[in-house]
């Protein structure tokens, strides 16, 4: 699904909480088009890599065969 980094939101200065990224995600209902993640991620060569706000990103769902069913 498409989604644009709408903010980062940085810890305070006394918190144990990561950076975060807070995502649109386009097509979603209304309330959940929000979704936050932290803003640790890694590239496709394994270095440390952060979302900047306005990227566009694109969100994949994954699940394991035994936990889908047919439709």
């Amino acid at each position: 699904m498409p989604a644009v980094v709408e903010k980062i939101i940085k810890p305070g200065p006394h918190s144990d909480e990561p950076e975060k990224a807070a995502l649109e995600v386009k097509g979603a209902d209304h309330y959940y088009r929000e979704l936050r993640i932290e803003n640790k991620l890694k590239d496709k060569n394994g270095r440390r890599v952060a979302l900047k706000e306005g990227a566009e990103v694109e969100l994949t769902v994954e699940a394991e065969p035994e936990d889908t069913v047919p439709r």
